[in-house]
């Protein structure tokens, strides 16, 4: 091979990382169509391993769904198109739920309204048992029952299905007993704890209840706790938990959920001084072998990261918002006004970021200009017909690679992300259809999902008011 052809194949390799810039970033990448097919059949076995302390942090491991699969369904094990429909189905159900916890009950663009110590743990994903995308494994109660969590940076209670168990879903754990656990404590209806708890009462005039709806008929009810929670090494103590005794929903396979969004309730509200408000995940690629993480405080916080300043929607405390300003198609900024998404003083509109949304939402106004610059760019790619919530697909199948424009996020302030081609394009069957991961979201809110998050590094350090990106891959 000559030298020419060394440089132009490293060039070509450099491409396919994410570049995190100011100014300048790569216009197009190589998209590998054969491995990230081969991906979708890949699964090997769960291991054990809850913690991750090769880095001296406590690190919980963080595991994409697809792995949690053949326990409960092995039908789907290896039918990607099956998976995909699932997921889709369920992420239309998120995204619903998730706009009616906002502020007013319109759908259109522009100003609509909506109704709707480090320690840490790896994530898995959990995509297609009808519970969210991913999952940490921790301990709960004294002795610890180890249980699969799924995360979810758009809700503030912690939660697990208990016994008794008058309605409950598959778990792949047996369900937690209170009676079991040295450290339980039900939580008073007096308690200044149950206060902060929406929709709460009293259980036979004694202990504090909960109810969480979750807006798509999802739901958990029972009552308030303290109880110890176990993460690796890290023993934390009096952590307000629900032990649900009436449970229904979307999350068949995982015994709850970690709720890490920015209300008091959620867990990094009541770690609070203990992690400065700070924690980081990478979100495993589908497909691979690989496991994420999740960690906690503030020596999580990566020097070299690009910083973005997090928004506040007091009418909505649980949410993660970012500024957006743009979007950006195969190095050139697509025409698209600011205003489009801007957060308003009453709480409409704006990007949040969530770990539980699979496709990055856009309103209507954003997303046509966007997507028509991805498809004028790509007309050397034979086009295939719509699958589910997506409208630009293409028939990849006997490609080994292509090149595709980079598609890129401009952050208010300067910063602005390339994602990896894996993040945008994707496949939807075993045969080699791709399609572009963005939808409309039929609203003027904004969601930036898992997909466009797998395989960056991405902090949040809530004390200061940033979410950082970079500088490493997952």
């Amino acid at each position: 091979m000559s030298l020419v052809a060394i440089l132009v194949t490293i060039l070509q390799l450099a491409l396919c990382s994410i570049a995190i810039a100011t100014n300048s970033f790569p216009d197009f990448q190589l998209l590998n169509v054969n491995e990230t097919l081969t991906g979708t059949k890949m699964f090997m076995p769960l291991g054990l391993s809850e913690t991750d302390d090769h880095r001296g942090k406590w690190s919980l491991k963080l595991v994409h769904r697809d792995k949690l699969l053949s326990p409960i369904d092995s039908s789907t094990l290896h039918n990607h198109g099956r998976r995909f429909h699932a997921r889709m189905q369920r992420d239309v159900k998120r995204v619903a739920s998730l706009l009616r916890r906002l502020p007013g009950k319109g759908t259109h663009d522009g100003d609509a309204a909506y109704q709707v110590n480090d320690f840490g743990s790896d994530v898995v994903s959990g995509m297609d048992q009808g519970s969210g995308e991913y999952f940490v494994r921790i301990g709960v109660g004294s002795p610890p029952r180890s249980q699969y969590m799924v995360i979810d940076s758009g809700s503030d209670i912690v939660w697990v299905q208990c016994q008794p168990c008058n309605q409950c879903y598959r778990q792949s754990d047996p369900v937690f007993d209170p009676a079991n656990s040295a450290s339980f404590s039900g939580v008073s209806c007096g308690s200044s704890v149950c206060d902060r708890i929406d929709n709460s009462g009293c259980n036979a005039g004694r202990y504090c209840r909960y109810e969480v709806m979750y807006g798509d008929g999802s739901y958990t009810k029972g009552t308030l706790a303290l109880e110890t929670l176990t993460f690796g090494r890290t023993v934390v103590k009096n952590v307000a938990i629900g032990c649900g005794h009436v449970n229904r929903g979307m999350f068949i396979g995982a015994a709850g959920l970690l709720g890490l969004g920015g209300g008091s309730m959620s867990l990094v509200g009541q770690l609070g001084g203990q992690t400065g408000g700070a924690f980081s995940y990478c979100l495993v690629s589908r497909g691979t072998d690989a496991s994420g993480s999740l960690v906690f405080g503030r020596g999580t916080m990566p020097v070299g990261a690009t910083w973005v300043p997090l928004l506040r929607n007091p009418r909505a405390p649980s949410f993660y918002y970012v500024g957006l300003s743009g979007l950006g198609v195969g190095g050139v900024r697509v025409p698209i006004s600011e205003d489009v998404f801007r957060l308003t003083e009453l709480g409409y509109g704006g990007v949040v970021m969530d770990t539980g949304t699979a496709v990055t939402r856009l309103p209507s106004s954003a997303y046509n200009p966007f997507r028509d610059a991805f498809i004028t760019q790509t007309t050397n790619l034979p086009r295939a017909s719509k699958v589910s919530i997506f409208d630009t697909c293409y028939n990849l199948s006997g490609f080994v690679s292509v090149r595709v424009p980079t598609v890129s996020f401009y952050f208010s302030g300067g910063p602005v992300l390339t994602l990896p081609a894996r993040n945008f394009l994707i496949p939807v069957d075993n045969m080699g259809t791709f399609c572009f991961a963005f939808a409309p979201s039929g609203s003027g809110l904004s969601i930036i999902g898992n997909i466009q998050q797998e395989g960056i590094q991405i902090s949040f350090d809530g004390a200061n008011g940033f979410v950082g990106f970079g500088p490493n891959v997952c």
